[in-house]
């Protein structure tokens, strides 16, 4: 099969690598229909992940059509569509039934560590992949729903909302403020609202993603490019500062923003990494790769990659 497949530092490659088989009875093999990139994949190509090993394929998020199960599958068939969650579930250990699944103890990949694809075993940037623990970690998407759109709940929604949401406790009338309105960002703000935030602000240097910002739920926007940034945060809640505050950038500076912006007794929540933006098939990978790492110049937030033959956005 054809996969993006890491190289070491700096080196990546769409070349062939060996066809998935079940190892476990509790595997599945995936095709691979619609996948994505994302700013982790950049982490590891810079050499930021050192657990990620030379020869490995790339990619965590991903939907697809079930073609093989183990013995031991019983809530998935072949030839389901599913999401592919990108965090492992045994669905037995105390931390899965806990709903932890992030800290997964199932001894695939890492106990303990529930991301293992795109990292400690083969990811989803591939024509297809094996599922570990398959009847808890892949998902039927609902008839109605696109590919493109289901991608989007194998990662990048249900780590903002758990993250950015439920984690910043947001209750009904809040004031929040969003510090950097990417990918992550702006899936908190389009979950915010299940929460019942009254006032959403978006705080953000490139007016192109605060303007984005706004079709996401944002009633307000900030550029701290101003000096008096911080008064118009200030007037915007009554000089009272935001109930909950996301940082959704990962730096030190935007994190310091966030604790100045919050009132006391507030939460700041740091989940920090329309989504897709552009879209590539997946025998353009490596474009679609030199697409998303000039993000700033090329605007791209998600970029999605599928076996059907979408042109570029």
């Amino acid at each position: 099969m054809k996969a993006l497949v890491y190289g070491g530092p700096g080196k990546k490659s769409c070349t062939d690598a060996p066809d998935p088989r079940i190892i476990h009875p509790t595997d599945a093999v995936v095709r691979i229909d619609t996948t994505t990139i994302c700013g982790t994949d950049l982490h590891i190509l810079k050499g930021d992940v050192p657990a990620v090993q030379e020869g490995r394929v790339l990619g965590h998020e991903g939907v697809g059509t079930v073609t093989r199960v183990g013995p031991s599958v019983t809530r998935i068939r072949a030839g389901d569509r599913v999401i592919i969650s990108c965090i492992k579930s045994c669905g037995h250990c105390t931390n899965c039934k806990r709903g932890l699944y992030s800290h997964c103890a199932g001894e695939e990949g890492l106990a303990g560590t529930g991301w293992i694809f795109g990292h400690l075993m083969d990811g989803t940037q591939a024509e297809q992949l094996r599922v570990p623990y398959a009847d808890n970690s892949l998902h039927k998407v609902p008839h109605g729903v696109s590919d493109d759109q289901a991608v989007m709940l194998s990662d990048i929604l249900p780590t903002a909302f758990e993250i950015g949401i439920q984690a910043g406790h947001i209750s009904s009338g809040d004031t929040v403020a969003v510090v950097g309105p990417g990918p992550i960002g702006l899936a908190a703000m389009a979950t915010a609202g299940l929460h019942g935030a009254a006032t959403v602000i978006a705080i953000d240097l490139d007016e192109s993603r605060l303007a984005r910002a706004r079709e996401f739920g944002a009633t307000d926007t900030v550029n701290p490019v101003s000096p008096g940034w911080i008064g118009d945060v200030m007037a915007l809640t009554d000089g009272a500062r935001v109930d909950v505050a996301i940082e959704a950038v990962g730096i030190p500076d935007t994190f310091d923003m966030a604790l100045r912006l919050v009132r006391p007794g507030g939460n700041v929540a740091i989940p920090a990494e329309k989504f897709a933006t552009h879209q590539f098939p997946f025998d353009r990978i490596m474009d679609a790769y030199d697409t998303f790492s000039r993000a700033a110049e090329t605007h791209a937030l998600k970029v999605i990659l599928s076996r059907e033959k979408h042109q570029e956005s």
